[in-house]
């Protein structure tokens, strides 16, 4: 029976070349992307910025909307490339764009999130892995490093940047099969086929539509979706990764419902915090979504 951690933990993301957080407060964090600063709306940022005024000078800053739908515009002060322009984690090179809907077409809080499943899978070259709502391909081409790859993703753009940035990285002829599909109904037929992975890791949205205009909720969507993937797993693998962000939700909710669906498997099941860690040397962490994770290793 996998036992449930009984703290929280903090997996922190550290400035590396291509990424920083330069700073944060008063609701918003400036950032550097490679050669760009960028401004974004933070509401967990309630302290006070470290760095003057004078400080924050940044090529563009998204400016949110009045709904409570994320919405908003980008303002630029200085020229950024609208194609987008490339960076770099460890071997996997891929592009960052300024969407519309204010993120850079990759997360930085998931480099410890996908440091920690390679080393999960440390060894392996023949670990059969599944991405879900895999957006831009980064998390998917890191995990291609241990073996074949399934990478879901509802959202044909988003699947056709992830192709991109394999190509980028000189890695497009890794084992991975890129897909356009509704997450909860692939990981339902996965489990009627008799199929079974080392290793899955899932991003779901607080709300989303599938390429057939499925609904998905995440309160009502989620213990299924687990549930399918319980089912895909087995004594012999290594981990399930579920990140949570923006929602009304605690990390001891979602470790519970991990807990359950594990209950008759080995291993242990932890939770916490994700956050990224200023690039200074006062070093204050911003949190910035919630996980929880089973690994049998």
């Amino acid at each position: 029976m996998a036992d449930l951690a009984p703290q929280p933990i903090i997996m922190a993301g550290e400035p590396w070349a291509d990424y920083g957080l330069i700073d944060s407060g008063n609701g918003r964090k400036l950032e550097r992307y490679g050669p760009y600063r960028f401004i974004r709306p933070e509401p967990q940022a309630m302290w006070q910025p470290r760095l003057p005024e004078a400080g924050w000078q940044a090529h563009g800053e998204f400016i949110p909307g009045s709904d409570e739908d994320g919405g908003g515009r980008w303002h630029f002060t200085r020229d950024v490339p609208p194609e987008g322009w490339p960076l770099k984690w460890n071997e996997v090179t891929f592009t960052a764009q300024c969407t519309p809907f204010r993120h850079l077409g990759f997360f930085p809080d998931m480099a410890p999130v996908w440091d920690w499943m390679r080393g999960q899978l440390a060894g392996r070259e023949d670990a059969q892995t599944l991405n879900l709502f895999g957006y831009t391909g980064v998390g998917s081409l890191a995990l291609s490093a241990c073996g074949p790859v399934t990478h879901v993703d509802a959202s044909k753009k988003s699947v056709a940047q992830a192709r991109e940035n394999a190509a980028l990285s000189g890695m497009d002829d890794k084992p991975v099969r890129w897909l356009i599909d509704d997450a909860g109904k692939f990981t339902a037929r996965e489990v009627r086929r008799g199929n079974r992975y080392d290793g899955i890791i899932l991003d779901p949205p607080k709300f989303g539509r599938g390429p057939k205009n499925e609904t998905w909720r995440l309160e009502e969507s989620l213990p299924g979706l687990i549930g399918d993937c319980r089912q895909l797993l087995d004594a012999d693998s290594r981990f399930l990764f579920l990140t949570v962000y923006a929602v009304r939700m605690n990390a001891l909710a979602i470790a519970g419902l991990l807990d359950e669906a594990f209950a008759d498997l080995p291993g242990r099941v932890e939770y916490g915090e994700l956050a990224v860690r200023e690039d200074s040397e006062a070093g204050r962490l911003l949190p910035t979504a919630i996980f929880a994770r089973w690994s049998n290793s």
